[in-house]
């Protein structure tokens, strides 16, 4: 939880703000699932051809999603840059993971320098796999080389962190830079 992530801010740049509100809120258009697929692997040509076939009324909606991307990308989480530059100063090492698609993700290493701070970023449309699929938390592993009981995960959403739990990771559901810090502090590590 580096980035701040807001796909409204970019839907709305191409349609308006109330059309994004719309798009992503839609009954007949899971916006969610429809990018898990870039961040799975799938190309965003054969994504939002999927649109236009299947949902052509929301094409120009899922076209400016990718056209105005970098503005959904808002900011640093309050807190957590903090968090990554004093495990690192402390030593720990850390490895990204993120779903992401291969064709966006670039667009942040720029913006976000504290990124260059983790030994890798493991991004799930390079890989191919997104969480909460166990390949891609056993790649990530295997990235920083150590068991997965050393390792501590953190995530936003519940089910990735259960994923990476079953797998024999500690596990930290996001909320804040503050309840993360107590958790990390409860494993042992200098946060």
């Amino acid at each position: 939880m580096l980035v701040d992530w807001q796909p409204l801010h970019a839907v709305a740049a191409g349609v308006g703000e109330a059309e994004a509100r719309r798009f992503l809120a839609a009954d007949d258009f899971d916006f969610r699932a429809w990018n898990h697929g870039p961040d799975s692997g799938l190309g965003w040509e054969e994504a939002e051809a999927a649109v236009r076939r299947d949902h052509p009324h929301w094409l120009e909606h899922a076209l400016a999603y990718r056209r105005h991307f970098g503005l959904s990308l808002t900011g640093e989480v309050p807190g957590t840059v903090d968090v990554v530059r004093r495990l690192h100063a402390a030593g720990v090492p850390m490895v990204g993971l993120t779903n992401w698609s291969a064709e966006l993700y670039p667009q942040a290493p720029p913006r976000f320098p504290v990124l260059g701070l983790l030994r890798d970023v493991v991004v799930s449309g390079v890989e191919g796999i997104a969480k909460p699929d166990p390949r891609i938390y056993r790649i990530a592993a295997e990235r920083i080389g150590l068991p997965m009981e050393r390792l501590v995960f953190v995530d936003d959403r519940a089910d990735n962190v259960e994923a990476a739990e079953a797998l024999g990771m500690h596990g930290a559901v996001f909320t804040d830079a503050d309840a993360l810090v107590e958790r990390l502090r409860t494993l042992g590590l200098p946060a």
